[in-house]
C-alpha cells in the first residue's frame, strides 16, 4: 500500500505559471543571439542589423534628448485624443448595436466588412478633411480604434443577463440611467478587452499617418531615421514605441482587473 501510494503521488513540477516565464525568457533569449550572430557574421548590408551594444546606446542616447520627449508628447496627444473620441463614438454606437436588433442587422455587418480594411488608405481623405497638420493624424486614430470598439461593444450587450435589463426596466430607468447602471458595469470586460485593442491600433494608425507626412512625432522620428539610414537610432525608436504600447496596455489591462474587483 505503501508503494502504491508512492506511485500515485504526483510528482513536483515547475508551477505553469513559471514554465510559461521560463518559455518566453527562452524565445527572447533565442532572438536575441540569432540577432547578434547575424549583426556579427555580416551576411547583410553594413548597419542594416547592428549589434546589441550599439543599439543600447542608441536608446540610451535618445532617453536622454529633450527633442524625443517633445515628439513623443505629441504622438501621444494625437493617440489619446483619437482613442477618447474613437472609444467614446464606439461605445455609443456599440451600445445601439447590442440594444436594437433591425440595427444590429442593418448596420453591423459594415462594421466587420470596414474593420479589417487597412485604414491607411483613408489617410488622403484625411488630408483633404483635416489638413497636413494633427488633425488628420487624430482622425487616423480616431477611426482605427472604433471598429474593434464598437464591435466589442456590441457583442458585450448580447451578454448581458435578461434578469439585469428587466430590473431596470421594473423601476423605469431611462435611457442615461439603463446605460450607467446596468448596461457599462456588466460589459466592464468587452469594453476593456475593446480598448485594449483600440489603442493598438489606434497607435498603429496615427504612427503610419506620421511617416507619410509629416514634421513632429515618433513616426516622423522613425521615418527620417530610415532616411538618413540612422539604423540604430531607427531600431531604439522601435523599441522605446513597443515598450511604451506593452506597458500601456497592461496599465489599462491592471485598471480594468481592480474596477471588476471593486465591482464583486
Amino acid at each position: 500500500m505503501a508503494e502504491t501510494g508512492q506511485l500515485t503521488q504526483a510528482p513536483l513540477s515547475v508551477p505553469a505559471i513559471g514554465r510559461v516565464t521560463l518559455v518566453r525568457i527562452a524565445i527572447i533569449a533565442t532572438i536575441l543571439i540569432i540577432w547578434e550572430a547575424t549583426a556579427a557574421s555580416g551576411l547583410l548590408f553594413r548597419d542594416v542589423v547592428p549589434s546589441l551594444v550599439v543599439i543600447a546606446r542608441a536608446v540610451a542616447n535618445l532617453l536622454v534628448e529633450n527633442e524625443f520627449y517633445w515628439h513623443l508628447g505629441v504622438t501621444a496627444g494625437e493617440v489619446g485624443t483619437g482613442l477618447v473620441i474613437g472609444g467614446l463614438a464606439g461605445l455609443a454606437v456599440g451600445i445601439a448595436l447590442g440594444a436594437n436588433r433591425f440595427l444590429s442587422q442593418a448596420f453591423e455587418h459594415f462594421l466587420y466588412y470596414l474593420g479589417p480594411t487597412p485604414k491607411i488608405i483613408f489617410f488622403p481623405v484625411m488630408i483633404m478633411w483635416f489638413g497636413v497638420g494633427p488633425g488628420s493624424k487624430v482622425a487616423m486614430g480616431t477611426i482605427s480604434c472604433f471598429f474593434p470598439i464598437a464591435l466589442s461593444v456590441a457583442a458585450g450587450m448580447r451578454q448581458i443577463d435578461e434578469v439585469l435589463i428587466r430590473v431596470g426596466k421594473s423601476f423605469r430607468a431611462n435611457t442615461w440611467q439603463m446605460v450607467s447602471k446596468i448596461y457599462l458595469p456588466a460589459m466592464r470586460a468587452p469594453i476593456v478587452n475593446g480598448v485594449r485593442l483600440g489603442l493598438g491600433v489606434a497607435i498603429i494608425g496615427t504612427l503610419l499617418a506620421e511617416t507619410k507626412l509629416s514634421n513632429r512625432g515618433v513616426g516622423f522620428l522613425i521615418i527620417n531615421s530610415y532616411s538618413t539610414f540612422n539604423m540604430p537610432r531607427m531600431y531604439s525608436l522601435l523599441i522605446i514605441v513597443f515598450v511604451l504600447a506593452i506597458g500601456v496596455n497592461a496599465l489599462v489591462s491592471r485598471l480594468g482587473n481592480l474596477e471588476a474587483a471593486k465591482g464583486r
